[in-house]
């Protein structure tokens, strides 16, 4: 895909498919869209950049071992070392090479492939060279032959921010090179034909890019002006504003026709509504409404606001519809949460429920509760939930929170990103069910879940606010690929 494309020559629909680059203004529904129109720009969108990831393959071709001209200890006796001589590298390159670009296009990153298999030392140093010239911003290092291993090393260290190696089992002998296998600031694939891997691998680049041209909007009423500011580890740009900026927005939203309909239209799809008013609903779709235009006012891609206090602005609707459009929005200010959300919304494609924890120790099983979680979980594509419509659970007046029915045994992921720590936590398990309240007290939505392979369910607890997403193991490992490529510290069961 073209870096133009990546900004401009996609619709929503094709950039949703491809996983693209694109602002929050981008998001903006058709509905949606004409709100816009009352918030003047305050900043214009970050621009955005597709990843550029380099390729290279790593094996002689046969007639070099065959003249005994390869750089090994091996070449005197033309001996085609581990994979050996029926492994067909070249058509193992072919193979690579096509599905490599498949993901590539899906994803929505350049990959330029040497033209040519590396087996020289000159052509390591050339590779290396090129790259710190075209500045790529990670490097993947296909090795198929065990030799060749100390130059994988190189290359992977010397040549970019960051890198994926893949080595197939079978082009190596004995123990993996511990060089590799426990470097910091590669992700090191030792494994069968694994495409999933490499794809993970290919996915954090991607998702690093983006997160570094992205804006995290904080509204909060403890901030009299703009102030800026910067994420260091996953450079992230955060703006703060007052929470009066946005208060004034939605006082200045008249209650109009299309408004009510669109609450009206929300509340027929819920199974239920219990003890919210019609009033209360519209004035959801009211702060919905404002939320969006702030958001495009600062041409945000993220936002969070100091939500708790706001009365009948509160933006819990507004927020578990951003969340399932995957425009990450998080509740309380919360600046950890919100940035896993941002994670979650390049790494794993589909929403995070952002909700307080709780443990139910006696049946060591997890439990999380809040008031904002999407109704599709599966990406914006994906099917949407079963909700009900009741109140806010803490305070007056009564607006508009959902319950949201997970599906009980579908996989989960419990993860956290700790800002200023390096560390993401990151625990598997199931959905046991989602239980009613009363007997359970917590908020309007909430998820009762089996933790994979823990003792003790409280160890878990990585601080208040972790973010539930729905995937597995799979899905898991696209998170520790980006701890690994990105020098964080992985905790949890992965």
């Amino acid at each position: 895909m073209c870096k133009a494309c990546i900004v401009d020559g996609c619709d929503r629909r094709e950039f949703l498919a491809v996983g693209g680059a694109f602002g929050a203004a981008a998001l903006l529904s058709a509905a949606g869209a004409s709100w816009a129109t009352a918030a003047e720009p305050a900043m214009p969108p970050r621009a955005k950049e597709a990843a550029r990831v380099l390729v290279a393959f790593l094996y002689p071709p046969a007639d070099v071992v065959n003249a005994g001209q390869m750089e090994d200890s091996w070449a005197p006796h033309q001996w085609f070392t581990w994979p050996g001589n029926q492994f067909q590298p070249e058509a193992q390159e072919q193979k690579f090479t096509a599905k490599i670009r498949d993901m590539a296009k899906t994803l929505g990153i350049e990959v330029e492939f040497t033209p040519r298999a590396i087996y020289q030392q000159a052509k390591v140093d050339e590779f290396i060279a090129h790259a710190k010239q075209s500045t790529p911003d990670a490097v993947l290092i296909v090795n198929f032959w065990n030799t060749l291993s100390k130059w994988a090393f190189q290359m992977a260290t010397e040549s970019a921010p960051t890198a994926i190696v893949y080595h197939s089992v079978g082009s190596n002998h004995q123990l993996p090179p511990e060089s590799l296998r426990k470097a910091e600031g590669l992700y090191y694939i030792h494994s069968i034909e694994n495409f999933d891997e490499i794809e993970r691998g290919l996915r954090a680049v991607q998702a690093k890019k983006m997160l570094a041209q992205s804006r995290l909007l904080r509204v909060s009423g403890r901030v009299e002006s703009v102030v800026q500011d910067l994420e260091k580890a996953l450079a992230v740009e955060i703006v703060g504003i007052p929470a009066a900026e946005l208060n004034d927005l939605f006082d200045s939203i008249t209650v109009d026709e299309a408004l009510r309909q669109q609450a009206m239209e929300f509340k027929q799809r819920a199974t239920r509504v219990t003890d919210v008013t019609d009033e209360y609903l519209t004035e959801a779709f009211r702060a919905h409404r404002a939320v969006r235009q702030i958001i495009e006012r600062y041409g945000a891609d993220a936002i969070t606001i100091e939500c708790l206090m706001l009365k009948h602005r509160k933006p819990c609707i507004s927020f578990a519809i951003n969340n399932g459009e995957l425009l990450p929005s998080g509740c309380e200010n919360h600046l950890d949460a919100t940035l896993t959300m941002m994670l979650g919304r390049w790494l794993l494609d589909r929403a995070g429920f952002q909700h307080n924890p709780e443990f139910d120790t006696s049946e060591n099983r997890y439990f999380g509760a809040h008031c904002t979680c999407a109704l599709k979980l599966h990406g914006p594509q994906g099917s949407s939930q079963p909700f009900a419509v009741r109140p806010f659970f803490h305070q007056l007046p009564k607006t508009p929170a959902l319950d949201v029915q997970w599906t009980p045994g579908e996989p989960i992921l419990v993860a956290k990103y700790l800002s200023g720590k390096d560390t993401i936590s990151c625990w598997t398990g199931k959905v046991i069910e989602s239980p009613a309240s009363p007997p359970t007290g917590g908020c309007a939505t909430r998820v009762l879940a089996e933790i994979d392979g823990v003792q003790d369910v409280c160890d878990i607890y990585a601080g208040p606010h972790p973010v539930l997403f729905s995937g597995g193991r799979g899905d898991a490992r696209r998170i520790k690929a980006f701890a690994r490529m990105y020098r964080l510290k992985l905790e949890g069961n992965v």
